[in-house]
């Protein structure tokens, strides 16, 4: 499959990378409005061409696959061409500026013969694929009782907090919640199944940015599981040597004992009554948080190939927006509120 991607910021060659690791996948071209990024990153991974305009790009290269990795204010006519011309998009998070743009791209993509697939990757993480099968196999037993998750960031502190990597980050309204969270409301929904109610608190800790930088979100679950998440971009791990390795540290309790993941990707089961032993699994510390992206990207590209329902398709991702916007509305009115 031909693909190209629209956006040359600081995630895209994460996503080059991975696709020209991909077997039976030929990137072609990158579009950014900024030509000289675009050239810069095209020569740098080795992309034959580059462009400045996406329409350009869609009619002449004959695509199968764009991979969208542009900010939410950027998508909607994007996506909305490449869904027209029949072709399947894969589209960077957060997903439209708001729910009901979502909503309205999802509409598109409905009545395309293309796909459209959200890149949210965390859930590709190998920690989680390996809590999911252990939670899968019994390993706690039936009833999961609460997940608790720590992140600290440390990277926005600093009164120039951003700068270098994310600039746009500092006037966002929305911040921690919007840019972070959501994936994980996508990775506990992947481990724990359908939230049923959210309540949130949020704060901004650092006064030269817009948007919120801390937070603390307690989301129940239809099986009756609780989880919490613990965040702040402002705070600095008191262990981690790569605090975008797993994002922080987890543990999960069950009926039968609790799992524990580590900053460093080690994880750790101790039954009820007994002493904790070391789970083995493949991880490593390569690109992106444990080489997550090459792994969302060949679980899309097979779904693609074979007709397959993708794990994170449009359609069911949409759920997690609305989630989002439950928290937020939570932290405004200082209640918990309830997921229809």
């Amino acid at each position: 499959m031909k693909v190209a991607c629209v956006g040359a910021g600081y995630f895209a060659p994460f996503q080059l990378e991975a696709w020209q690791r991909l077997a039976d996948t030929e990137l072609v071209a990158i579009c950014d409005l900024d030509l000289q990024k675009a050239q810069s990153l095209a020569t740098k991974m080795s992309v034959p061409r580059s462009y400045t305009d996406y329409e350009t790009m869609l009619e002449v290269e004959q695509l199968e696959i764009l991979d969208v990795i542009v900010p939410p204010a950027q998508q909607f006519p994007i996506v909305a061409k490449a869904l027209e011309l029949g072709i399947h998009v894969i589209c960077q998070k957060p997903f439209g500026q708001n729910l009901g743009e979502a909503e309205r791209m999802i509409a598109l993509a409905e009545k395309s013969s293309a796909r459209l697939i959200i890149h949210e990757n965390f859930r590709f993480q190998p920690w989680y694929r390996e809590l999911k099968r252990q939670l899968e196999a019994g390993l706690l037993g039936e009833q999961i009782h609460q997940l608790y998750f720590r992140m600290r960031m440390g990277d926005g502190w600093a009164e120039d907090a951003y700068l270098d990597r994310q600039p746009y980050f500092r006037a966002m309204p929305r911040l921690l919640v919007l840019e972070t969270g959501i994936h994980f409301i996508d990775s506990f929904r992947y481990l724990l199944g359908e939230v049923v109610e959210v309540y949130a608190r949020l704060r901004r800790l650092n006064q030269n940015i817009k948007g919120e930088d801390s937070a603390t979100i307690l989301m129940r679950f239809a099986s009756g599981a609780e989880a919490i998440w613990d965040a702040s971009r402002f705070g600095e791990s008191f262990s981690a040597a790569n605090p975008r390795y797993t994002f922080g540290e987890a543990v999960i309790e069950g009926e039968k004992g609790a799992l524990r993941l580590e900053n460093s990707g080690q994880i750790t089961f101790k039954a009820l009554g007994q002493v904790p032993v070391s789970i083995a699994y493949e991880h490593q510390d390569r690109q992106f948080a444990g080489d997550c992206v090459f792994a969302t990207q060949e679980h899309i590209f097979t779904a693609l190939r074979n007709a397959q329902l993708a794990e994170t398709e449009a359609k069911l991702y949409l759920q997690n927006l609305k989630i989002q916007e439950a928290i937020y509305q939570s932290a405004g009115e200082n209640r918990a509120v309830l997921l229809s």
